[in-house]
């Protein structure tokens, strides 16, 4: 029994794909760094009457991720789908963040996506079929926002690279780029966002998108 792998699982759009999924039927298993956050959000996929597994990892620790993507294949078997929705947000300038800094930062916003593409997308590839969407950002750079915009400008190469890879054998890579602050009620709704993650897991391969704007 395949299904959706969400990581980065908190609430807002995480939460919110994990629920659009589940709608359809399909077992989540939820990948969060905080015990308490991915528990609850396991209990909202549960309540909609679908299997949801909760798993506790920071993405950045490849080992950690790993380790969870292993324990998310074991459950459900290979992933039908997997969302890339973690990232670290927080304002800061040229030079205001140390390298150390920058390393861990990058570490979550784009190397995460390439550990959990790395240890899922081949046995994708070797089924013939799959989905790995990631959340983008930053369609244009921005001085407040330079480790983000440095992220969200690597996940974009990712994808590319990635569809290049993998695109071939049947595995639809695609960015959701956000151009807004999410919150429920405005034009970046995290429910209407969430749709773009269904369209494009169901999207027929001869009309495949790779970035969608929103």
């Amino acid at each position: 029994m395949a299904g959706a792998v969400i990581i980065g699982a908190g609430p807002g759009i995480g939460l919110a794909v994990a629920r659009r999924f589940a709608r359809e039927g399909l077992p989540v298993a939820l990948v969060a760094r905080s015990k308490e956050t991915v528990e609850s959000a396991a209990e909202t996929v549960r309540s909609l009457g679908v299997p949801a597994l909760p798993l506790t990892a920071d993405s950045g620790d490849e080992a950690a991720l790993r380790a969870a993507l292993d324990t998310a294949a074991e459950e459900f078997g290979v992933p039908d789908v997997l969302v890339y929705n973690a990232a670290v947000i927080r304002p800061d300038s040229v030079g205001e963040l140390s390298l150390r800094d920058h390393l861990d930062t990058y570490a979550v916003n784009v190397l995460g996506a390439l550990t959990a593409a790395a240890h899922t997308a081949p046995a994708m590839a070797a089924r013939g079929s799959g989905t790995f969407l990631v959340t983008g950002g930053m369609p244009e750079p921005k001085p407040a926002y330079v480790s983000l915009s440095l992220g969200k400008a690597g996940l974009r190469s990712l994808v590319s690279l990635l569809d290049l890879e993998y695109g071939p054998s049947g595995v639809h890579v695609a960015t959701i780029t956000v151009t807004g602050p999410v919150s429920p009620g405005t034009d970046w709704d995290p429910e209407d966002i969430a749709d773009h993650y269904w369209r494009l897991h169901t999207q027929p391969r001869a009309r495949w998108e790779r970035e969608v704007l929103h």
